[in-house]
């Protein structure tokens, strides 16, 4: 898209957007650019204002390096997130999930293990359900 401002022969200024500079100048010729507020089709280019980044200025930004991220301290965290907050059934997970689906369970966050064909019926009963490895719970973690 390239952004045109526009002026009419009674000088109204306007903005007119366009596939490309081809297509303005066959919108024009077919007097299809109208001014908004008189209806004028009589229409010219205004110059527009620009600007050129430079090499220069760019390098006088400061960088900000990315920030490091300790993914086993954020392993730990989310492990014992989900070890707080969800019932864990066990092997029972795929019966549970139906449970909770079909309304024989009160919906609860749960997690547990299942088997590729436990969790191929879950996802063919329209059941979403996210698989995440996590490492082993340790009571001597002190990162709470």
């Amino acid at each position: 898209m390239i952004v045109f401002d526009l002026q009419c022969e009674n000088g109204h200024t306007f903005e007119g957007w366009f596939r490309d500079s081809s297509a303005y100048e066959d919108q024009l010729q077919k007097r299809l650019v109208a001014c908004p507020v008189c209806n004028s089709t009589e229409v010219v280019k205004l110059p527009s204002a620009f600007a050129i980044k430079n090499q220069a200025a760019a390098s006088r930004a400061p960088e900000r390096p990315p920030a490091a991220v300790d993914l086993e301290r954020l392993g730990r965290h989310l492990a014992k997130f989900v070890e707080k907050n969800f019932d864990n059934v066990g092997t029972d997970f795929a019966k549970e999930a139906l449970k909770i689906h079909y309304g024989v369970s009160e919906p609860r966050n749960i997690r547990g293990v299942s088997t590729p064909k436990e969790e191929e019926t879950l996802r063919q009963e329209g059941i979403r359900f996210f698989k995440l490895p996590l490492p082993p719970s340790s009571s001597s973690d002190s990162d709470a």
